[in-house]
């Protein structure tokens, strides 16, 4: 039987050296490669052959595991990387998965554990623990809301007439009420008439909601030319 080919990327010696006796351990894996950095584990990869890389996240830099799995990506596709860290954040989890890995394990988790999802990825199966999972559906809900967001938008912008869109602009420069009227040379009333109207437009109840939102999605361009 073919032995399922892994490499270990650890910063910490001796962690490093606990997982290689772990993996050596099973009949069915070898270690074909380790490294204690990014830089190095990236490296290796490209210059031989591995089906698997336990890889951690934090080594010459915070993002270093993350960075070191999208360069590899790049190159061999084929190979599975599962991300092997003590950090549980949302931020990281999301980075790490964004980078097309095939697991993210948290350190100290039992033996059998790690070698059953080694097992597992090497042959397509993924086996993400619930809280890896929840993390993950909840930022691709969070895209999704984002992305239709995006589109009522911009529908709406395409229906602000050239005053609206005016008025749109001097409220991103925090021009007031008063500033706005005499900049335009009409009444208050007038301004606040076609602010209301605005606000409908968007389903907004104040103008600063309108503002955050165009900030929010980087758009403040449209409006600024």
């Amino acid at each position: 039987m073919e032995k399922i080919k892994i490499m270990i990327a650890e910063d910490i010696d001796l962690l490093r050296e606990d997982f290689i006796e772990i993996v050596e351990s099973q009949s069915d894996m070898e270690v074909v490669g380790s490294a204690s950095s990014g830089a190095q584990i990236v490296q290796e990869a490209l210059a031989a052959d591995c089906d698997i890389i336990l890889m951690d996240i934090e080594m010459e830099s915070i993002r270093a595991g993350i960075e070191a799995a999208e360069k590899i990506h790049d190159q061999k596709p084929g190979i599975r990387i599962l991300f092997l860290t003590a950090h549980e954040t949302d931020s990281m989890i999301i980075g790490a998965m964004g980078s097309g890995a095939e697991d993210y394990i948290v350190k100290g988790c039992p033996e059998q554990e790690l070698l059953e999802r080694i097992r597992n990825a090497s042959v397509g199966r993924t086996s993400l623990n619930p809280r890896i999972q929840q993390t993950i559906m909840n930022e691709y809900t969070r895209l999704q809301k984002s992305e239709r967001s995006l589109i009522f938008f911009i529908e709406n912008v395409s229906q602000l007439t050239p005053a609206e869109k005016e008025l749109v602009k001097l409220l991103l420069q925090e021009k007031r009420i008063q500033e706005i009227a005499d900049k335009r040379c009409v009444e208050v009333v007038t301004v606040k008439t076609q602010i209301k109207g605005l606000l409908n437009k968007f389903g907004c109840s104040r103008t600063k909601e309108i503002v955050q939102m165009i900030r929010r999605m980087g758009l403040e361009h449209l409006f600024l030319n």
